[in-house]
């Protein structure tokens, strides 16, 4: 096809020019003596995307998945329980993982569009007498289904409580996109990958530890090697690794780094949320629902859209692709064939994302589910109009409230 493919999946996400730039360098020496001055005010200036002071930041060459392996196996030991709730693929996955390592995981089933329910989490934390729950488990931004959970609240409930449970957090798809706090929600861990809010190409897992945590490891049994933090921890303190890092994502890692702080981590987050709002006026101006049952569940990130029965959104990606040149997320597991996913995270903006409503919108009309022509585009463009200058108006406003 000519011209550019519209990229709207909820990750990877598109890469900046300069972040692009950055990766591709030439081959250097790993261990040349004057790596220190750039990895170590790395790692520092990592920890402010996370907004910790306090914990130690580990970049593993992996994906997500490698991050969620490292935090259950530095920390935990065979027979652990751990509570988590499974309300989409992501959440069951990390779930699966636990389990194949062997771990006792209080499953929490919740309807899919929903997330973690802080009231059952608050009763399974009280009546854990005996403090056999070690770690407690949050997908803070559901992927599958565009649902974002309560981190704040969850860490409510274990002070509640009084529990000295380890609280995990998977945020591959909210941090550095949507407001996280790792040291004011007393997060132990946290998990994040290169491919979305730091809109880098899939390959590296970044993980944020607390000293809690770094404590537990102490502990933990359970089999590790590549990724044991105590050999990340002897090497990273002098600016190394314990193996050859990849030293090009590591360039580009820093440059979306610099992007990151130079607009502000609040602005990001507005940024986030008025992009994601003009995609959720589209939803409505289209007629049609988004997986997330309730505002308070909605993602900044990715909207999942459902289809009226008897369309099938398979067909509606494959029309996209093929027809407007336009990549949307499929829908997982048991939304498959129902929803689609617009990834509205990373490097983007308001026109950009319009490519993905124009598509999203024209492959629907050509399926025939009944929505009104420009509808759904007409409703964004509104929107982001009226912000004359962009979200930076709406930061403002923000900045002056608080």
């Amino acid at each position: 096809m000519q011209g550019t493919r519209g990229l709207f999946v909820p990750g990877p996400t598109n890469v900046p020019e300069t972040v692009r730039q950055a990766i591709d360098v030439p081959m250097e020496d790993h261990r040349a003596p004057d790596l220190p001055d750039f990895t170590l005010p790395l790692f520092a200036d990592l920890k402010k995307v996370f907004k910790s002071q306090s914990a130690q930041v580990f970049v593993f060459p992996a994906s997500g998945t490698g991050g969620w392996e490292a935090a259950i196996t530095n920390t935990l030991v065979p027979g652990d329980k751990v509570l988590a709730a499974r309300f989409g693929q992501f959440s069951h996955l990390w779930i699966d993982l636990c389990q194949r390592h062997g771990l006792d995981v209080d499953i929490v089933d919740v309807d899919w569009g929903e997330g973690v329910p802080l009231d059952i989490y608050a009763d399974r934390l009280k009546s854990d007498t005996e403090r056999r729950i070690k770690a407690v488990l949050v997908c803070h931004n559901e992927t599958a289904t565009g649902v974002t959970s309560d981190v704040a609240g969850v860490r409510r409930a274990l002070n509640e409580a009084d529990h000295p449970a380890l609280l995990f957090v998977d945020g591959v798809s909210s941090i550095a996109s949507i407001d996280f706090r790792m040291d004011d929600w007393q997060v132990d861990i946290a998990v994040s990958g290169s491919q979305k809010g730091f809109m880098m190409p899939a390959g590296l897992a970044i993980l944020c530890v607390s000293q809690k945590a770094l404590e537990a490891s102490k502990r933990a049994e359970l089999a590790r090697c590549y990724f044991d933090f105590k050999d990340m921890i002897a090497t990273n303190k002098d600016g190394y690794f314990p193996y050859t890092p990849s030293m090009n994502m590591l360039r580009g890692l820093r440059q979306s780094v610099d992007r990151l702080l130079a607009e502000g981590l609040d602005n990001v987050f507005v940024r986030h949320n008025y992009l994601a709002s003009g995609v959720r006026l589209a939803v409505d101006a289209w007629g049609l629902n988004l997986c997330a049952r309730e505002p308070k569940w909605y993602s900044d990130t990715v909207s999942a859209i459902c289809l009226p029965d008897g369309f099938d959104s398979a067909e509606l990606l494959k029309r996209a692709y093929y027809r407007y040149g336009v990549s949307l997320g499929a829908g997982l597991s048991k939304v498959a064939g129902r929803v689609f996913r617009i990834g509205h995270l990373g490097d983007l903006n308001e026109v950009m994302l319009m490519m993905a409503l124009a598509g999203a919108e024209m492959s629907m009309r050509d399926l025939g589910v009944p929505i009104t022509a420009g509808s759904g585009v007409a409703a964004a463009e509104e929107y982001y109009r009226s912000a004359v200058n962009g979200y930076s108006d709406l930061s403002v406003a923000r900045i002056a409230a608080e």
